[in-house]
């Protein structure tokens, strides 16, 4: 094989009929996927550069990941990485692979974020509706559709000759002299308005000193209290625990996409996942005050000082029912890590766990939200609703089945 003459698009087609024959679900793709890894190129660039020949060391590569593909391993395993939202994430074994779920969840900690932590709520809350309010609004539509329609007139009639004029007929909309029309219109309405402010002014009564004290005075008390009206609240930098952080795609999306706004403490049990983890946030340029890894169980290494601290606790723990395990393909059950999948008899073993932290972690108002098995939500929901939590949501993924339960604690609780 060394000897012979292999270009991309050879080995492309000879990696596509290989793979199928053994049973590969999207052989293509897969044969895509091990191309780019093995030559370094974007899936795009291995079509513009088929006729180029691939040298000894990315045929050797590529020998060695067709074979590891053709026995059931991973595609994020073999190449090294996926894509997870916005970022590049490094994968290896022993650390479970990301899945587009836990997209879900990482959006569904941004939503809350922005709209209870980050986001400046003072403008929205303290808007004055005033009684005057729509009729303004209804002015201002009224002056836009008036300079919209006369903008339109004018566009069209600035190109028609007189045959085009002529052959318009009842389509006033697009002669000239329906935009000569509009124009007298917008005229006599601005000489309308200044002749009422003009003779608005001329009504109004001369201040004497005694009206000029008491406006004065006016003026102080409304300035009083507007001194009075609390001023918006500034944006704080948001607090996030995720616990069994795996590669870190979550935190590290968090921390990636409001950067700046965000500190994220995740944890693992798994020296492996920190250590890759680690890899990958170095990858990203984020800093460790940006997100912080630690290698304990579940949240033992938080200090006691930062309980009640955080304003959100996530988790995608391990949570497949030990029955359904042995249903899980092949290429997730021999060759994912079972710490990082199996849950217990109903999959909520840990999740118990992380319930039972989350009033102790999180402040009055903070989220608690997790990825679990499609058949534990409902159950998951319950023990919410039991444990004191409020606000118990459960989220569906994009093919409509439930994934997320999501809550919010409202009594924080104190170690004693």
């Amino acid at each position: 094989m060394a000897n012979e003459i292999w270009t991309i698009k050879r080995c492309l087609e000879w990696t596509k009929e290989y793979l199928a024959e053994r049973g590969e679900e999207h052989p293509r793709l897969s044969a895509e996927w091990l191309l780019c890894a093995a030559t370094g190129l974007a899936r795009i660039d291995l079509y513009m550069r088929m006729d180029e020949t691939l040298n000894a060391a990315q045929l050797e590569t590529m020998h060695a990941a067709v074979v590891r593909r053709a026995k059931g391993e991973p595609l994020q395993y073999i190449t090294g990485s996926t894509q997870f939202r916005m970022i590049d994430v490094a994968c290896a074994p022993g650390v479970l692979i990301p899945r587009p779920e836990t997209e879900m969840l990482v959006e569904e900690v941004l939503n809350y974020l922005d709209a209870e932590v980050l986001s400046p709520e003072a403008a929205a809350r303290q808007r004055v509706e005033l009684p005057w309010n729509d009729e303004v609004e209804q002015a201002r539509k009224a002056e836009a559709a008036l300079a919209d329609e006369r903008a339109t007139a004018e566009r069209r009639a600035a190109n028609l000759t007189a045959a085009d004029e002529a052959a318009l007929g009842s389509d006033v909309l697009g002669s000239r002299a329906y935009a000569e029309e509009l124009a007298n219109r917008e005229a006599e309405e601005a000489a309308a308005q200044a002749a009422e402010a003009e003779a608005a002014k001329a009504a109004e009564p001369e201040l004497d000193e005694y009206d000029i004290a008491i406006e004065g005075a006016d003026q102080e008390t409304v300035s009083a209290q507007d001194a009075a009206v609390p001023a918006p609240a500034e944006p704080r930098t948001a607090r996030v625990l995720e616990v069994g952080c795996g590669t870190g795609c979550i935190s590290l999306s968090i921390a990636w996409e409001r950067r700046g706004h965000v500190t994220c403490t995740a944890t693992d049990i798994e020296p492996r996942a920190i250590d890759l983890a680690t890899k990958n946030r170095d990858a990203l340029g984020l800093a460790s005050d940006e997100v912080a890894f630690s290698l304990t169980n579940l949240v033992s290494s938080i200090p006691r000082e930062e309980w009640g601290t955080f304003d959100v606790l996530v988790s995608n723990p391990p949570y497949i029912p030990t029955d359904v395990m042995r249903s899980l393909p092949h290429e997730v059950k021999d060759f994912e890590p079972d710490l990082a999948l199996e849950g217990g008899a109903d999959g909520l073993d840990i999740f118990r766990r992380l319930l039972n932290a989350a009033p102790y972690m999180l402040r009055a108002g903070g989220l608690f939200a997790c990825e679990l098995y499609e058949g534990a939500l409902d159950a998951a929901a319950e023990l919410c609703r039991q444990a004191g939590l409020s606000d118990v949501r459960i989220v569906h993924d994009l093919t409509d089945r439930p994934r997320i339960v999501r809550a919010i604690v409202t009594e924080p609780k104190q170690r004693q």
